[in-house]
């Protein structure tokens, strides 16, 4: 059995969107197995996986070079691995696949096209074409290591019986949001004809989420009551997730709940619509020149007035559901 030692330690989105990729490599090569080094509170997203074993780590032990010698040290005599494959490309991983390189284990690194994302967000003369997906992304690296994988870019679901409608609307930066008077609209006139289930995290987050589900029937927030693991059973029982370009898109991705996904700075050309979803059910504002702005939507808006959300009309996102 070939051993291949992965790792990427963020973010949640990021990491959620690795797992169908590992999923399809391990069925199309039967001889391997997957370590897969994470932070510990990730272990839910590779619950189930054949043949992948889980390995969390506190980073906070293993600060600075010293600390990352330790981790190597300890995960070679743990593991003994014959590969190692870089799934995040930062420094912490770059040092951690140098210490394994020394050790004469067969390395790749992901390649994150960096060039090409600045090409696609900058402020003038943007290159706005269709990037590598991040999942193919995350492929290439095991085929640099000398395997084959064909990925199927299918949504594959967990759960047959599926209903209710999961509804997301916050994300980790404003560029990704619809203003949350719109998100309420939404609820009001979704919750007339559909049960529908908020999902959310933070205490600020929680807090709305709970004051939409008593302003408003047919409303529950799980927001704060689940566990990651509860969570994922939720949303793959779902008919449908709608989700800013968040993490909870790739989790609906990775338990084969379809979404209706909300782009705003952002856009799906830079690789990270979620796996096996589709651009049909993509909501976004198509003819503004300064989209994207920004890879990960953390930039603040320099027209000052959020024009990709705010020209969003819920009736589009209405128009991917009814």
């Amino acid at each position: 059995m070939k051993k291949i030692l992965a790792y990427r330690f963020s973010a949640f989105g990021d990491v959620a969107m690795i797992v169908p990729v590992l999923k399809e490599f391990l069925a199309q090569n039967p001889d391997t197995e997957i370590v897969f080094v994470s932070r510990k509170n990730f272990a839910d997203l590779f619950d189930g996986v054949e043949r992948l074993t889980f390995r969390g780590v506190n980073l906070d032990d293993y600060k600075g070079v010293f600390g990352l010698r330790k981790l190597t040290k300890e995960l070679n005599k743990e593991y003994n691995p014959k590969y190692v494959a870089d799934l995040h490309d930062v420094l912490r991983s770059k040092i951690l696949t140098i210490l394994f390189k020394l050790r004469r284990k067969k390395t790749a690194t992901l390649d994150k096209g960096r060039t090409e994302k600045k090409q696609l967000t900058r402020k003038e003369n943007k290159i706005k074409k269709p990037l590598k997906p991040t999942t193919e992304r995350y492929a290439d690296v095991f085929r640099k290591l000398g395997f084959t994988l064909k990925l199927s870019h299918q949504l594959i679901p967990k759960s047959q019986q599926k209903s209710g409608i999961g509804f997301a609307p916050f994300a980790q930066h404003e560029g990704k949001m619809l203003p949350i008077e719109k998100s309420l609209d939404l609820v009001k006139t979704l919750s007339k004809n559909h049960p529908i289930y908020l999902f959310g995290g933070g205490k600020k987050e929680v807090e709305i989420l709970s004051k939409w589900e008593q302003e408003v029937e047919n409303v529950t927030s799980l927001a704060g009551k689940l566990s990651l693991k509860e969570e994922l059973q939720k949303i793959s029982e779902l008919e449908l997730m709608i989700s800013m370009d968040s993490a909870n898109m790739h989790l609906a991705s990775l338990v084969g709940t379809r979404v209706v996904s909300v782009w705003g700075a952002t856009h799906y050309f830079a690789g990270f619509l979620g796996y096996g979803q589709s651009e049909n059910d993509i909501v976004e504002i198509k003819n503004l020149e300064c989209r994207p702005c920004s890879v990960f939507g953390n930039k603040p808006c320099y027209r000052g007035d959020y024009a990709c959300l705010n020209q969003i009309e819920i009736s589009e996102i209405l128009k991917k559901i009814e």
